[in-house]
């Protein structure tokens, strides 16, 4: 069994591994720059999406990602909900609630010539970096339900007023401190 095994985060490259050295935050940095997308066109591209990818970290450093609908409305908080069980994402937030969100649209593949490698892919991706907490406030997940009907529900859809099992589902509010955007035009470039 190899350190990464065990976790990988023993201190010590496991056999294979290149050696870790300490770096800036890596968070918001871009390699390719003439990807980065304006401020306001990643955050209406995070609010018209349906689906992030919630990233977490366990107690013995295995990432979790889960998928997760989620309420955007523009501003410095995103809101996501998981049901009012003990389950990992819940355990992982509350032993560190720092969270990485991506939320994603894939194009075509443009084929790229003489060689398969040559080919690209259009996409559009953001990411957005921040801790959570819990809410626990009826008003505030009566409004997230409110919000979720409207963005994916159907117009036609009716209800008896209320949500009287607001008790069974947590809501998680993200103070979104950093987000980037990255779109690729694939060939077109």
């Amino acid at each position: 069994m190899t350190n990464a095994d065990e976790g990988g985060f023993g201190g010590q490259a496991a056999e294979g591994e290149l050696p870790r050295h300490e770096a800036p935050d890596p968070r918001g940095q871009m390699h390719r720059k003439k990807r980065l997308m304006p401020d306001a066109d990643t955050r209406e591209f995070l609010r018209a999406q349906n689906v992030a990818h919630v990233g977490t970290v366990d107690a013995k450093g295995w990432p979790y990602v889960v998928p997760l609908i989620y309420i955007y409305e523009g501003n410095d908080y995103l809101y996501l909900h998981t049901g009012n069980h003990h389950g990992h994402f819940l355990q992982n937030i509350q032993r560190n609630p720092r969270v990485c969100v991506e939320v994603g649209a894939m194009g075509p593949v443009h084929r790229g010539h003489p060689f398969a490698c040559n080919s690209a892919l259009v996409f559009t991706s953001v990411i957005a970096f921040g801790p959570v907490r819990i809410i626990t406030d009826r008003d505030k997940k009566s409004w997230f339900f409110d919000q979720v009907l409207a963005k994916y529900g159907e117009p036609s859809w009716t209800f008896e007023p209320g949500y009287p099992l607001l008790d069974r589902i947590i809501l998680y509010e993200q103070q979104i401190e950093m987000v980037t955007g990255k779109h690729s035009e694939g060939l077109y470039h």
